[in-house]
């Protein structure tokens, strides 16, 4: 038995957790928004102590655990840019696996991203407070090829044509 952070003892993993050189594989689903306004789009710079510290992303993340896809990009990027959006279309949605020795936790992440586009329809401006983003600003389309970026804001940007 392996315990949990708070101590609990935890049943072993089911043999469909684990690949065949017994490392933790799972999936992480994600969904983001493309949002555009006046020549600009708007991203969120991650903070420098996480996984690609100090580059751009579209603004978005991780759902939590049964949380419907449009309801989850809406909260997040509420939570990063202060910004309430209406959601359009489903643009794109893209698989990739990152191996034990990419990923923080040491597991094998499937990584599942959806990209909305979306409208901003209220709210004002503002820098995430304590989360995994540290600014959130509208960038000049023309300013993307320069700016440091993770590879979800390359997706996203062929997934609409910019």
């Amino acid at each position: 038995m392996t315990a949990d952070p708070e101590g609990f003892a935890l049943p072993p993993l089911p043999r469909h957790f684990l690949g065949r050189d017994g490392a933790i594989q799972r999936v992480r689903l994600g969904a983001y928004a493309w949002c555009e306004q006046d020549g600009r789009v708007l991203l969120c710079r991650i903070v420098p102590t996480g996984p690609g510290g100090g580059m751009w992303t579209p603004p978005g993340g991780g759902l939590d655990f049964g949380e419907d896809p449009a309801a989850g990009v809406t909260r997040e990027v509420l939570e990063e840019t202060g910004l309430t959006i209406s959601l359009g279309g489903l643009v794109a949605v893209r698989s990739a696996v990152l191996e034990p020795a990419e990923t923080i936790s040491g597991h094998r992440v499937q990584t599942v991203g959806i990209l909305y586009r979306g409208t901003v329809v209220g709210g004002e401006l503002r820098n995430e407070p304590d989360g995994s983003t540290d600014t959130a600003a509208w960038v000049p389309l023309g300013d993307l090829d320069d700016l440091p970026a993770v590879d979800l804001l390359a997706w996203a940007r062929r997934a609409v044509g910019r």
